[in-house]
């Protein structure tokens, strides 16, 4: 939506639904999903502006409060426009208050801070932790995770062939391209409509990032293996390693959550594999687990964490986590890591991923399980 047709009536609505965000209840999609139903009059132009405005404005808080002199949702919203977006002050004049200008003005007028916990909008323990990771050219990541997520898709290799796909896309006028390094994703740009696209539903296409699809090759499961996907979740990965698995063998997919295995089903239906066993676990040491104790050929820990990887995807989660819920979630990585490799038979496999950047939640976790099992 261009500014010049943004209504003030539009602006509105956008502050009442980063309102309900600043209030952390619920992940951020799950909230925004809500405010749509509940405001069922917005039109599509409407909507994308209110999506964009109130994830614009989670991903660069800090430093927009820092513009805004506090957390009021309209100060916010203009302060994104202004100095994220880069409007003119003439070009939000129609949609202020009187009370409004002169705090806009001096909004734009600020100088950017220098402290890069504030300029890229992180709490100062996440990027103490970051900083102190040995990661290489820092500002380059803080700036990256200020970005939207792109669209990627993993073609499922049972019903098509990527190239395919990428044809079929285009010709639905998608802009889409192969992904840089997994050979079976497809990146798209732009927010299409997916659900009904006749490949979605077809079973053809299904969203997963290109990271989780790269977890799944280095896993590398093979025709007619016992694989398990230790915390499946919905099965994003599942999905992807019984591809890979061409549908033969047995692959268990294992979680503590009935709920998130219950997403697994439609999406099971749609992929046309028929290898996948739903494994709802009580804990990680189930007396199903132990029954497979060294009978697995590959077995895939993609352990609960902080999420600080997925937060261009999920910036609520920069304001939802803390340094407390890390170390918290040590504690279960590693838990649920030595469950999971009494697994694996001998010479089998055993990888361990998770969505966090912090070494705390993975090189850490990894050190401390070999150290603790002379078998690996």
């Amino acid at each position: 939506m261009r500014p010049d047709t943004l209504a003030p009536a539009t602006l509105q609505k956008a502050a009442g639904a980063v309102a309900a965000l600043l209030r952390f209840e619920h992940p951020a999609d799950a909230v925004l999903r809500r405010f749509f139903r509940e405001h069922p009059q917005l039109g599509r132009h409407d909507r994308a502006f209110v999506a964009d405005a109130a994830f614009g404005v989670l991903r660069h808080l800090r430093l927009l409060e820092h513009f805004a002199q506090g957390r009021a949702p309209r100060r916010l919203l203009i302060a994104w426009l202004l100095r994220i977006q880069g409007l003119s002050l003439r070009g939000v004049d129609a949609l202020l208050k009187t009370d409004e200008r002169e705090p806009a003005t001096a909004m734009k007028a600020a100088p950017m801070p220098a402290m890069p916990a504030l300029r890229y909008s992180l709490p100062d323990w996440l990027d103490a932790r970051l900083a102190s990771a040995g990661i290489p050219d820092l500002d380059a990541l803080r700036a990256a995770m200020l970005e939207p997520a792109p669209l990627d898709l993993r073609v499922n290799t049972l019903k098509a062939r990527r190239d395919d796909v990428i044809a079929t896309l285009r010709a639905s006028d998608w802009v889409a391209s192969p992904t840089p390094l997994a050979p079976t994703g497809v990146r798209v740009t732009g927010k299409p409509s997916l659900e009904k696209h006749a490949l979605f539903t077809g079973g053809q296409i299904e969203v997963q990032d290109e990271g989780s699809q790269l977890v799944a090759f280095l896993t590398a499961p093979s025709r007619g293996q016992m694989v398990v996907d230790f915390c499946a979740g919905a099965g994003g990965k599942t999905l992807a390693l019984g591809a890979l698995m061409r549908s033969e063998g047995r692959l268990y997919a294992m979680d503590t959550s009935e709920k998130r295995l219950a997403n697994l089903k439609p999406r099971l239906a749609r992929s046309g594999l028929s290898n996948v066993q739903p494994m709802k676990l009580d804990s990680e040491n189930d007396i199903r687990v132990k029954r497979l104790a060294g009978r697995i050929d590959r077995v895939l820990v993609d352990a609960p964490c902080s999420g600080t990887g997925t937060l261009r995807r999920n910036p609520d989660l920069k304001w939802r986590m803390d340094a407390q819920a890390v170390t918290e979630l040590q504690a279960k990585q590693t838990a649920i890591l030595a469950a999971a490799a009494r697994l694996p038979r001998v010479g089998g496999r055993l990888v361990y991923a998770t969505c966090s950047l912090l070494p705390d939640e993975n090189e850490a976790v990894v050190e401390r399980f070999l150290a603790a099992d002379p078998r690996w």
